[in-house]
């Protein structure tokens, strides 16, 4: 089933449209079928073979599995309700590269669609790339049909490519990986697999399958040689495997399983969906209730508004109301008060929906001010800089407090903020203010084919000191305890796996540039292993909003652990608008690897434009162009999405004038981004989260730098489109 070169170049071109604009538009009626366990590649399946079953939309699951053949740790992400990827490192046995171990790592990538669910006599159908972004050791793809039979058992057959007709892809050693072989998709001849599944009960599920897979590989050397390998110590005996899962509780899984009745093998799989929190109602405490106003007859000053030609009344409102917002993890920076309107200025310390925040804040304000105020002003703050105002009525409060958030939502209006409004006193004793910190560290290192896990632990000291609204001065200083990773120099042009001491790269500034490519990220081990005390950063920062739309940021001193120097930014951002510009430019030098106050030669003037857009489903694209800090120039594409409750899961990819062969290994710079809030775990109301950057590899392509505080973030908590996907916390 041979395709020929204009069906296949079709194929490759109409595939990730397809994905892109079929997982858009699938918001079908039934909900996608669901996966009951997880394959060896890390996606609801088979054993080693694809179905056309999902996660629930959001899930984030990793999948560890080990057999002779080799071990597969794998990164799941249900990016939509039909959409699935995974980023997969996998030790493969039996392989020998230019490390001669007797093994690779690997690195590889898969994206799966269905595009079609099961209804009726219909099955459920999906197209899927596997390693299609990789060496391509699991290259394959598929098209494939799921169908209930019964309750119990589940049917899937399909027509596999590549590695799952049991035919791998040549792969060249001189490959980098990291770029798409689109001639190779859907080419070589296909071959059927099936398997079925049988759910026991609520815990056990029983699997058989037939796989076409015969575990081995060939590599193109550069003197044109193919050598093939065979995986483990002997291909499967025969086509057929079998395994059972075991459930526990709603997030785990175990499972044993058999390759060609021969080949044992065992696997272990999380799953975590933002959306079933360990404790979903949460354990922050209720808010007050709102207070009706008395009667007219019981409160005639209160409702006449004589009380406002009393000095001494708005500090005496100003301090209760200030304190209960204490009380609530709220600061209230400044206040502005007549007979009828009052507006507050609020910092949300607390919540990780500023909705909540601002609906806290509305009961509040009916418990501390006098009846005849009517209208309520609630200004969110970011850094001492007003980003937004929600105004309601004192009356649509009292009126809706006991009905959904989105009624008082149409009868509220969300308008931008100027830098001042008339009458604001500013809450005596908010300012100077300092806050710190002592926490332990974690940094874990993986996805790296040289060095596969790694990790450094220690204790963190933070503080900052707000001197005025908007002036901050932040630092940091940090001690490592343990850890795996230490310092060495980037790998030695030519030799593949080797690299230079610590003390030589240090020792030979010359060895700072390779090839006219000056090192700004190849050399981020050197900035490692410290056993001193280092100084991860500390940063003067000024944050200002010189109009309604637009903020700006100057923030100079030590920016991040390999860079210093003055990074100025701007952002025009609307506050109901899904679109938002921004630009940034950077005067930074390269830091000493002991990370105090000493610096290196390399120095650079770089930045970027960008353009933001906020989707449906909590969708936000993000496009930068500009020069990086290599001096290379291009732009970055990330995709990231927020889910209420804030889980953040992104991915970007950053393609530049910096040749594949300049770049070096993975071709582009590319990675994913998770964010978690440490409230989703805990049930407590915090902002805290808990975020990392899986990125496989650190190259001098695409580099940007690091600095803490940009503005989109800090502005879009309380602007339309991520204000209102949290309004049902506004009562919460």
């Amino acid at each position: 089933m041979r395709r020929s070169r204009t069906i296949r170049r079709l194929m490759a071109t109409t595939l990730p449209a397809a994905l892109l604009f079929g997982s858009v538009s699938s918001t079908a009626v039934a909900d996608p079928m669901h996966g009951r366990n997880m394959s060896t590649y890390g996606l609801a399946g088979g054993i080693d073979t694809p179905t056309a079953e999902t996660l629930p939309d959001g899930t984030l699951g990793a999948t560890v599995s080990w057999s002779d053949y080799g071990r597969r740790s794998s990164v799941v992400f249900q990016a939509l309700p039909r959409l699935t990827t995974v980023l997969r490192y996998s030790r493969v046995e039996g392989i020998n590269d230019y490390r001669n171990d007797g093994y690779i790592s690997d690195r590889s990538f898969d994206v799966r669609l269905q595009v079609l669910d099961e209804q009726g006599w219909r099955p459920a159908v999906a197209v899927g790339l596997q390693d299609f972004i990789g060496t391509g050791v699991y290259s394959g793809e598929y098209i494939v049909a799921t169908k209930n039979v019964t309750p119990a058992v589940r049917v899937s057959a399909g027509l596999g490519w590549g590695t799952l007709a049991g035919k791998n892809r040549v792969i060249d050693s001189a490959d980098e990986g990291g770029t798409f072989d689109a001639g190779d998709w859907f080419s070589g001849g296909a071959k059927p697999f099936a398997s079925v599944s049988w759910q026991v009960n609520d815990k056990l599920s029983l699997v058989a399958e037939y796989s076409n897979d015969k575990y081995q590989a060939d590599y193109r050397r550069r003197n044109g040689t193919i050598d093939h390998f065979q995986q483990g110590d002997d291909e499967p005996g025969n086509n057929l495997n079998l395994a059972a899962y075991y459930r526990f509780g709603n997030n785990y899984e175990a499972g044993l399983y058999s390759i060609g009745g021969e080949t044992f093998g065992v696997q272990f799989s999380i799953a975590l969906n933002p959306r079933e929190a360990p404790y979903p109602s949460g354990l922050e405490k209720a808010p007050a209730p709102v207070r009706p106003r008395p009667a007219v007859a019981a409160d005639p000053d209160g409702w006449s508004g004589v009380w406002a030609q009393d000095p001494t009344a708005q500090p005496a409102i100003q301090q209760a109301l200030g304190k209960a917002m204490s009380d609530e993890g709220q600061i209230l920076e400044s206040m502005a008060l007549t007979s009828n309107r009052a507006e507050v200025r609020l910092r949300n310390q607390r919540y990780i929906s500023q909705a909540e925040a601002i609906g806290r804040t509305a009961r509040l304000m009916t418990r501390a001010l006098p009846p005849s105020v009517e209208t309520f002003v609630i200004t969110s703050t970011a850094d001492g800089v007003p980003t937004s105002s929600v105004t309601v009525r004192r009356s649509d409060v009292e009126r809706l407090e006991n009905t959904e958030a989105s009624q008082i939502a149409t009868v509220a209006a969300l308008t931008d903020a100027p830098s001042s409004a008339p009458g604001l006193v500013r809450t005596p004793d908010v300012y100077p203010r300092f806050r710190w910190s002592i926490k332990p560290y974690w940094d874990l290192g993986i996805f790296s084919a040289e060095d596969g896990l790694t990790n450094e632990v220690g204790a963190e000291a933070r503080a900052s000191y707000e001197l005025m609204p908007g002036l901050f001065l932040t630092g940091a200083l940090r001690q490592r305890a343990f850890g795996d990773i230490d310092q060495r120099g980037p790998g030695i042009p030519g030799q593949r796996g080797q690299h230079y001491t610590a003390e030589e790269y240090e020792n030979d500034p010359s060895l700072e540039t390779n090839d006219g490519i000056p090192r700004v990220r190849s050399d981020t081990r050197m900035y490692t292993g410290n056993h001193d005390p280092v100084i991860p950063e500390l940063t003067l920062a000024y944050y200002a909003k010189p109009t309604e739309t637009i903020y700006t940021r100057v923030t100079a001193g030590l920016l991040e652990r390999a860079y210093g120097g003055v990074s100025g930014e701007v952002l025009w951002k609307p506050v109901n608008s899904p679109l938002a510009f921004g630009a940034e430019i950077n005067r930074v030098r390269k830091r000493d690897f002991d990370q105090l106050f000493d610096f290196r030669d390399y120095e650079v003037t770089m930045g970027h434009v960008s353009a933001y857009y906020e989707f449906a489903q909590g969708f936000t694209a993000q496009l930068d162009v500009g020069k990086y800090l290599a001096g290379d120039k291009g732009a970055t594409v990330t995709v990231t999405r927020e889910f209420a409750n804030g889980w953040r899961i992104g991915a970007y990819a950053t393609k530049t004038d910096m040749s594949e062969e300049d770049f070096g290994e993975g071709s582009f710079d590319k990675g994913i981004t998770l964010s978690i809030p440490l409230g989703w775990a805990t049930g407590t109301a915090t902002r805290e989260r808990v975020s990392a950057d899986l990125r496989s590899l650190s190259r001098d392509g695409g580099a940007q730098l690091n600095v803490n505080g940009r503005l989109y973030d800090r502005v879009r908590d309380s602007h339309s489109v991520k204000l209102y996907e949290g309004w049902g916390r506004f009562w919460r």
